[in-house]
């Protein structure tokens, strides 16, 4: 008479920016220590997408943030996720621009597009998240995306 329901993990994050240059985290953790991504993280009991995005930034980069639209939600099956990434921008305080790496990253930056490290970023909806919002930025195309055609979520899972 026991049901034991399993269900997909809901991981939420933000593409953040600040004028032209996007915050990213090195990794402190496994898995892919070392390696660049987003702010993101599954969310937790009884909080809303949005809260948990923007906690996940104020964990891994003492950031706050100001959200903004929904950007894409990806699935990856082989790891039962379901991921929801938000456009956002950095919350600037009167002391200026603030941000620092939390307790699960080992550095955070900001990266212009030309100076993103595109070679030791984390994870392939990591890539995504920055295609699309780039897109969005450039005007070529309007969020929500989902995963492109093709793209595969297998390497560095």
């Amino acid at each position: 008479g026991f049901v034991n329901y399993q269900n997909p993990k809901i991981v939420v994050g933000s593409v953040v920016r600040h004028q032209s240059a996007i915050l990213m985290c090195r990794r402190a953790i496994e898995p892919r220590r070392g390696f660049w991504t987003i702010p993101a993280g599954y969310l937790e009991m009884h909080e809303t997408p949005e809260d948990g995005a923007r906690r996940e930034a104020r964990e891994e980069a003492c950031a706050d943030l100001l959200l903004k639209e929904l950007l894409a939600v990806y699935t990856v099956p082989r790891l039962s996720q379901v991921q929801l990434i938000y456009r956002a921008e950095l919350a600037i305080p009167a002391s200026g621009l603030a941000f620092d790496a939390g307790e699960e990253s080992l550095e955070v930056g900001m990266f212009d597009w030309t100076d993103m490290p595109w070679e030791q970023i984390a994870f392939p909806t990591v890539h995504w998240a920055l295609r699309h919002e780039r897109m969005v930025e450039m005007k070529e195309a309007q969020a929500p995306f989902t995963n492109p055609p093709g793209g595969s979520t297998e390497e560095h899972l």
